[in-house]
């Protein structure tokens, strides 16, 4: 007798989100107005909406104080009131902010670095490894403390003086049935979180995690309706006007637009897992587990804009897939064949393909309001023609210098197109002197933040260090928000006195570039935790050398001009560095 399929659950769920979830907490989360309306019956056996419920939330009490979440986190989850209220703060004073120069890791006592200062620091190395200022741990008006069980203990962020912060800060009260959720729009984009949040008096919040989200957003319409108009409101429109090709819209147009703009998520929202779990790139079996989006010879119904992670994009050649090219945020796909159907009144097809990169969120946009909406606003000299080259145009510089397809596949499937500060290393001018090693020691108090190996094609290697990533994964989770994007110039920093060396950055980290270290005072004693006498650990790794003037000291001491930090997403310094004799 034949066995009935089965369907396995989703492997997430072997650790939950919170891990106590009984059926009464179940029921009550399923009571609440914004969710009780959820048809139970739209969810298959092996994704049951009371098993989202158990598995991807967590119900969790705040204290007066306690930060919900913080302007600049990533966005991995999204909050649900049930008790109390909250607070927005408006204008986020500095000592809730994320890492900034002067609180990073060892900025707390070496930033804003001079040339001269910064040549001393270069024959005066301490004693000591990772030499930290005990006193300034001590100073911030935020503080850290474990909740929940012994099991399931976490750490969480909390105000020291919530009365001062609410006389000093412009704010806003958020009170139960003022708003059913809180953070869905970044729990959906993983955004960045625009404002932070903090419990103005007791209260209880479920929080779903982003995976929860998107499946019950997927499987019920209604649901779906009230998640898609709030990001219509709120994120949608802004974006599309942020866009150079919609400059020229009234923000009617854009209105009309907007609602019939769909937002679609294709690959794996947790590429890095999977990223982590695989030793061999082949670059053939890569690119056939990739997603499509939209295939070569095929249609175009909608204009695709790039709205976060990476796009690869594809043609057949002689029965196999070339890589052309790769998109990041705000690219657009299919702008050029539906200007082609428009100008001429032809049926041209998608010339070639678009695939997920590990995870891909899309805008789509109706041919039919490209047409009648944006194409008529360009002037006729700016509208992109169709023009199909025979040979590979990825990377092409100005002196029409392109790269070897290997290269380019490479970099794709090694996921090197995600770093803005990628190190490169040309192995052929390299003599292994270890001077860029040295400069970083230099530069960091004895320490290098950076490994010289890793990947390598030819005679171009990715070196072990840090590459800012336009998707930092690493960001994700962070209980105390000591990991974070540099707000002016976009570096991912750790701020050295909110970390409390959890891990949790370094194990999510796909490109294992961030270690924990153990940390000492001015005598070379370890800093002991006053709970536990344990020695503190704290995360590190490359941060630019953004306490100096003359910039990453790496890249500065290479007597061979083999080494250079790299945007990836800037091809034509790209291609003049790897093409050069």
């Amino acid at each position: 007798m034949a066995l009935a399929a089965s369907m396995a659950r989703p492997k997430r769920w072997d650790r939950p989100f919170g891990g106590d979830m009984t059926d009464d907490d179940v029921d009550r989360a399923l009571a609440l107005p914004l969710l009780s309306t959820i048809d139970a019956d739209a969810f298959p056996k092996s994704q049951r909406l009371r098993d989202i419920i158990r598995f991807d939330s967590r119900i969790s009490e705040y204290k007066r104080g306690d930060i919900v979440v913080r302007q600049g986190d990533y966005g991995h989850s999204v909050f649900i009131p049930i008790s109390g209220a909250m607070r927005v703060l408006i204008e986020t004073p500095p000592e809730i902010q994320r890492a900034e120069p002067a609180l990073s890791a060892d900025s707390s006592r070496n930033h804003g670095l001079g040339f001269w200062e910064a040549l001393k620091q270069g024959w005066s190395k301490p004693k000591f490894p990772e030499v930290r200022d005990v006193s300034l741990y001590q100073q911030t008006n935020t503080s850290v403390r474990s909740v929940g069980s012994s099991g399931e203990a976490e750490s969480r962020s909390y105000i020291k003086d919530v009365d001062k912060v609410n006389a000093a800060c412009k704010t806003v009260q958020i009170k139960v049935g003022d708003d059913d959720m809180v953070g869905e729009i970044a729990a959906l984009t993983r955004g960045i979180r625009t404002a932070t949040i903090y419990a103005d008096e007791d209260s209880v919040l479920l929080e779903m995690r982003w995976q929860g989200l998107r499946d019950v957003r997927n499987r019920d319409a209604g649901f779906r309706a009230f998640i898609d108009e709030r990001y219509r409101q709120r994120a949608l429109i802004s974006q599309l006007r942020s866009l150079p090709l919609f400059v020229n819209l009234s923000d009617d147009v854009l209105e009309e637009i907007s609602k019939q703009t769909k937002y679609e998520t294709y690959g794996d929202f947790e590429w890095n897992r999977t990223f982590q779990k695989t030793d061999s790139r082949d670059s053939d079996s890569v690119i056939d587990k990739e997603p499509i989006l939209a295939q070569q010879g095929h249609y175009p119904n909608d204009l695709i804009v790039i709205s976060s992670g990476f796009g690869r994009v594809s043609e057949l050649l002689d029965n196999k897939e070339r890589t052309i090219d790769y998109l990041d945020q705000s690219a657009l796909f299919g702008l050029e064949e539906i200007t082609a159907n428009w100008r001429r009144d032809e049926n041209v097809p998608f010339q070639r393909t678009l695939r997920a990169i590990g995870y891909l969120d899309v805008l789509r946009i109706p041919v039919p309001l490209v047409e009648k909406y944006v194409l008529p606003t360009i002037p006729e000299e700016h509208l992109p023609e169709l023009v199909i080259d025979d040979e590979n145009p990825w990377l092409q510089s100005v002196e029409g210098e392109r790269i070897d397809q290997e290269l380019v596949d490479f970099f794709i499937d090694n996921r090197t197109i995600n770093g803005t500060r990628t190190m490169l290393v040309n192995t052929d001018r390299c003599v292994n002197c270890d001077d860029c090693v040295r400069g970083c020691a230099a530069a960091h108090d004895n320490n290098p933040r950076f490994l010289r190996h890793g990947p390598k094609k030819d005679n171009i290697m990715v070196a072990n260090a840090c590459m800012h990533c336009v998707d930092p994964v690493c960001l994700i989770g962070c209980p105390t928000g000591a990991i974070g994007r540099h707000q002016s110039t976009g570096n991912v920093i750790i701020n050295d006195l909110s970390c409390i060396g959890c891990g949790t950055c370094a194990a999510s980290c796909p490109y294992d570039k961030i270690r924990l270290v153990e940390v000492r005072d001015e005598s070379g004693a370890f800093i002991v935790d006053e709970g536990t006498q344990e020695p503190i650990v704290k995360a590190t790794k490359c941060d630019l050398c953004q306490d100096q003037l003359t910039g990453p000291a790496c890249q500065q001491a290479c007597p061979h001009d083999a080494l250079i930090r790299m945007d990836m997403r800037d091809r034509d310094s790209l291609t003049e560095w790897l093409c050069r004799q």
